[in-house]
């Protein structure tokens, strides 16, 4: 599941769509970073599964504005933010560690736009710098050999530390965090002027932070927390009115809501529910 986003404890986070039928297949284990790591990363994420003798798992997930540095076979990549519904088919027996950078926060170990990355999934050793390219071969290998998702994450932050900027920390990486928890945290939250509005910010300021530090737009990154509500009340398995929540998450209509998730999952709202 590379390149999906983590969960919290064991279960499937807002995103993975479908986690009725991903909780049958792939357990997802979560762990929180070292204090001197957490301004930069949200957590670890560790999805393992065994289908030897299972039919294969298609995993479909609505990704977060985040970058993720994932651990996995055939060597470790980094993925930049995924606009489109991200799959993997698992297989077999497996397992990844990623880390979730927090939004903005991979941009200082890059020194350039994260916009760069959207849609993209790159060899780490090529971001990184020619420091970090030897060792990350052996270091996916020992990874991915482990068990203990501690001893797993130890591995991955003793890397991160050693590439950490010398430099005075970018005061921009906590600005930019904190925008878009604020963003995710109220679908509410429609528009990008009235974004800019409440937090006093020029509407072209706002742009060009999150395309420098994010590597989306500020209406995709509101439009990505809509959809997350309609499919995790979709998800949740009771009755909807979609008409009701249409309105709720600032849509014009029920035509409008349906068109955007449509688009986004690949099936309108009403009919994902159903399955």
């Amino acid at each position: 599941m590379s390149g999906a986003d983590g969960t919290g404890g064991h279960g499937m986070g807002r995103g993975v769509l479908r986690p009725d039928l991903a909780a049958g297949r792939v357990e997802v284990r979560q762990r929180a970073p070292r204090p001197e790591l957490a301004p930069l990363v949200e957590f670890y994420w560790n999805p393992r599964w065994d289908l030897r003798g299972r039919p294969d798992h298609e995993q479909k997930v609505l990704a977060h504005p985040n970058v993720h540095l994932v651990f996995e076979e055939p060597g470790p990549l980094v993925y930049g933010v995924q606009r489109g519904v991200f799959s993997r088919v698992l297989s077999g027996r497996g397992q990844v560690l990623g880390v979730k950078f927090r939004p903005g926060a991979f941009r200082p170990f890059i020194g350039g736009p994260v916009a760069d990355l959207a849609d993209r999934a790159v060899p780490a050793a090529e971001l990184l710098g020619p420091d970090a390219g030897p060792g990350l071969a052996a270091l996916n290998r020992r990874i991915l050999a482990l068990d203990d998702l501690a001893a797993m994450t130890v591995l991955a932050e003793d890397h991160l530390l050693g590439l950490l900027p010398s430099a005075t920390p970018d005061p921009v990486v906590a600005e930019v965090a904190e925008l878009v928890e604020r963003i995710t945290a109220s679908p509410q939250l429609f528009r990008v002027d009235e974004l800019a509005r409440e937090l006093d910010l020029p509407v072209r300021r706002l742009q060009r932070l999150f395309a420098e530090y994010v590597g989306a737009s500020p209406k995709w990154v509101l439009r990505r927390a809509r959809l997350h509500e309609a499919a995790a009340r979709a998800d949740g398995g009771a009755d909807i009115d979609w008409a009701a929540l249409a309105a709720d998450l600032g849509y014009a209509d029920q035509a409008h809501l349906t068109r955007d998730f449509t688009a986004a999952v690949g099936a309108p709202p009403s009919r994902y529910a159903s399955r």
